[in-house]
């Protein structure tokens, strides 16, 4: 249960980007609650990222302005650098996790204990999530495998999304418009994921506005952070 209700609906993006900060405010606007994952040895750095022939700023915002920026939402870790997690030996992996959880918690001024592995293709193995599960303080690691489903899953460590915001934007609709009449007997949660600059990229943050405003106000659906809904707190 949810806050007493059988669904929940919970938002995650990645990389702490200064796009964030659009994001919030529509989230704000709705009542959505949201995690985002910072990669803390990467904060205050400027830079670019090209993707389908698209330029778009890919800038971090400075450490001292993180507190301020992501009030109301949840801050989680992505690690340190950003690195892919299976290349790396298993002390590598630690430092990368722990080190970025803990500055993370210095900076939000609550201790962070989310996470979401860095990466595209395979981010991730058993091994990594094991080592995570038992060398830090994480309680949950989100994967970029989405799953299509709703159901509660066993394993936090290896945690798979429903559905990602933009390369299954239709498919979010869908999803969410399911969700919307589903009358479950069980707990069931509609988790979406992204990163806020490709709203830059594929000039989506209209649409995303309106899924926004679609998804928002059910008094049968508990709106909240990955931790709020995954862990409960």
């Amino acid at each position: 249960m949810f806050d007493g209700k059988l669904k929940a609906v919970t938002f995650s993006y990645d990389d702490g980007v200064t796009q964030d900060r659009r994001l919030i405010e529509i989230f704000n606007k709705y009542g959505l609650r949201c995690t985002f994952n910072l990669n803390s040895g990467l904060l205050g750095k400027a830079g670019l990222l090209i993707r389908d022939g698209v330029t778009v700023a890919h800038c971090k915002p400075a450490p001292e302005e993180v507190r301020a920026i992501y009030e109301g939402h949840e801050i989680a870790s992505h690690t340190l650098t950003h690195p892919m997690l299976p290349d790396l030996g298993d002390e590598e992996i630690i430092e990368q996790v722990e080190n970025d959880r803990l500055k993370l918690s210095e900076l939000a001024g609550y201790e962070v204990t989310g996470f979401a592995y860095p990466g595209g293709g395979v981010n991730f193995n058993s091994r990594v999530a094991e080592i995570i599960k038992n060398n830090t303080g994480i309680k949950y690691a989100r994967t970029t495998v989405a799953n299509g489903s709703f159901d509660l899953q066993e394993n936090l460590f290896e945690f798979e999304p429903t559905v990602h915001h933009h390369s299954q934007f239709g498919e979010m609709v869908k999803l969410a418009e399911k969700f919307i009449e589903l009358k479950p007997d069980k707990p069931q949660i509609l988790y979406i994921w992204g990163h806020a600059y490709e709203f830059d990229i594929f000039n989506q943050w209209a649409e995303f506005e309106e899924f926004c405003k679609m998804i928002s106000g059910k008094s049968d659906i508990f709106y909240g952070t990955n931790r709020e809904v995954l862990l409960g707190k």
